[in-house]
């Protein structure tokens, strides 16, 4: 009997059927509150910052729901993220059978070790990924209203196994159990790659030699030819910037969405800092304006990175992330739709405006908060970490 092979045609259909495009933070929510509506299994949900506002009531509620219908619902918020609720905040939901836990709550011991990962998943069957939390801010379309983000929802069994085993071990570690915390993996190759093209989903944190994330986008920068990313905060390390430089300097095009409005002035000065190298080797960079970028994209060539991973030392080397690591042309033409989209309301950057705005007091203040946040901060996080063990 011939062995049957799946034809390109049908290949593009199946990762298109396994990944779809979430947009903006509604598009987000609105599929995430629909698909708890109609759950009848299970819910995972785990967010580094769940707000104390509507929009996240309103999340609360219908996990509520969920439960007192029987779903098991499984809620992972981050002990610092998702500081300012108050006491007795679940209660509803607990009431109704849910279980919420907290990620190493705050503690001066182990303040560094954060949990910024964001997944949902519904019946082990649906998981939702991107830069989105659960709180106000994100909700809206990124110009008129609500911080700039997006997502994945994503349907290829292949993936939703590794997401369902990385939440229920992390549920399970999130007093900071060392033994525990080893269990989480680094990286998970599906076994249905080559025929549904959707790629691994990478997890990182500070309990891992390498993160899998950097690792496979230097991999990437070596032979690609387009390169687009869009990351909130912007602090790579010298391999990840001396590979962007070389794709530009051999021919490539490399273009970076930056932060204009920002909530984290630290990591804004850091990444200024950081342009003139950038700018001189052809790379150019654009800063969002209308609402703060929180978008965490990687394109090259047609692979994409989405999830929860800045391109900055604390998501690189610090914080538990998750990444997914997708090649299909198509999904890759629909995010590129999007970034061309995002620049129409972004202002270009060129290097002597930039070096125009580098007096000694700004070069002063970019180098003390490159320092601190790539030095001092994995430093400190490399310490507490050690005290686990």
């Amino acid at each position: 009997m011939p062995v049957l092979r799946d034809s390109p045609k049908s290949r593009s259909r199946s990762a298109r059927a396994a990944a779809h495009w979430l947009p903006n933070g509604t598009a987000a929510y609105a599929r995430i509150l629909a698909l708890t509506g109609a759950a009848q299994t299970s819910i995972r949900c785990e967010t580094y910052i769940w707000g104390n506002d509507p929009v996240a009531h309103r999340f609360r509620a219908a996990f509520a729901r969920a439960a007192a219908r029987g779903v098991r619902v499984h809620v992972l918020i981050d002990g610092v993220g998702s500081s300012s609720l108050p006491a007795g905040y679940w209660q509803e939901l607990e009431n109704a059978g849910g279980t919420v836990r907290v990620f190493n709550p705050i503690s001066l011991r182990h303040f560094s070790i954060r949990d910024h990962r964001k997944i949902f998943i519904v019946d082990d069957a649906i998981a939702i990924t991107g830069g989105f939390n659960i709180a106000a801010e994100y909700d809206g379309d990124g110009v008129t209203s609500g911080w700039r983000d997006l997502g994945l929802e994503l349907t290829d069994p292949a993936v939703i196994r590794p997401l369902v085993t990385a939440f229920d071990e992390m549920f399970a570690a999130h007093e900071l159990r060392p033994w525990l915390l080893r269990r989480i993996p680094r990286r998970t190759t599906p076994p249905q790659a080559r025929t549904s093209e959707v790629g691994p989903v990478l997890f990182s944190g500070p309990h891992l030699v390498r993160n899998e994330f950097s690792r496979q986008l230097l991999r990437l920068l070596k032979s690609a030819r387009h390169v687009r990313i869009a990351s909130a905060y912007f602090a790579p390390s010298f391999r990840l910037r001396r590979a962007l430089r070389g794709v530009a300097r051999r021919g490539g095009t490399v273009e970076l969405l930056l932060a204009g409005p920002t909530d984290v002035p630290l990591a804004q000065l850091a990444a200024r800092s950081l342009y003139g190298a950038l700018l001189k080797a052809g790379i150019r960079i654009w800063e969002y304006q209308p609402q703060v970028l929180h978008t965490k994209l990687a394109l090259v060539d047609d692979t994409l990175f989405v999830g929860s991973a800045n391109l900055d030392a604390r998501s690189l080397a610090i914080n538990y992330e998750l990444t997914v690591h997708l090649r299909d042309a198509a999904l890759a033409a629909e995010a590129a739709a999007d970034f061309d989209r995002d620049l129409k309301h972004s202002r270009a950057i060129t290097y002597s405006e930039w070096k125009k705005t580098r007096t000694w007091l700004t070069r002063l203040r970019g180098s003390w908060a490159r320092f601190l946040i790539t030095k001092v901060d994995p430093w400190l996080a490399r310490r507490q970490m050690r005290g686990l063990s």
